[in-house]
């Protein structure tokens, strides 16, 4: 294991938060790129943007002097559709979801009951935090969250947006702020927006 990683169990031990008792993830089933860790990276984005790269499953926050913290992500075919840059407008602490429209007509069985939504808790698709982005003042319905599925992390999904492990999606919430840069690589090269 790589000096980078060290640490990782307890990045992912159970957590506190929120009124809410965050399973501990088992990490050894997880491919050690997609941990949470300190990288080196090189980009013209100033610190604090968030680039996400879809191919490679990452998402970096830059913190400048050729740094930036990556985390592993699981892409949605929401998460594949958008590509370009926007801003965190909002954030939200156990938010509440909805299943889309389309969402509920491809699984009727497993979506059309939760059509009014389902509130923040452990059982909800967002996970403990999301964070909606926005170009201009149109909401661009691309969300980056947590997850019920930790497994997923590294791999393309059915449904969602941008998803990362639970205990990281709290790690990234806590280093961003609303209006904070989001730069959506598809493909290996970023859209212009």
């Amino acid at each position: 294991m790589s000096s980078g990683l060290g640490g990782s169990s307890a990045k992912y031990a159970e957590l506190n938060d929120g009124g809410h008792t965050l399973p501990a993830i088992d990490v050894s089933s997880i491919d050690p790129a997609m941990l949470r860790q300190r990288v080196d990276y090189r980009t013209r984005e100033p610190a604090g943007t968030i680039v996400v790269d879809t191919a490679a499953r990452h998402l970096y926050l830059v913190e400048g002097d050729g740094k930036a913290m990556r985390y592993g992500i699981g892409v949605g075919k929401a998460g594949l559709a958008f590509a370009g840059s926007a801003t965190i407008k909002r954030k939200a602490e156990w938010p509440h979801w909805s299943p889309t429209e389309n969402m509920m007509n491809r699984e009727p069985a497993r979506y059309r009951h939760l059509a009014s939504g389902m509130a923040g808790g452990l059982d909800n698709p967002l996970g403990p935090r999301a964070m909606y982005l926005y170009q201009g003042d149109r909401d661009t319905m691309f969300r980056i969250h947590g997850t019920t599925e930790p497994e997923t992390i590294g791999h393309a999904v059915s449904s969602g947006c941008i998803r990362l492990m639970n205990q990281d999606v709290i790690d990234l919430y806590n280093r961003v702020k609303i209006g904070s840069r989001v730069v959506v690589i598809q493909g290996g090269r970023a859209a212009e927006s």
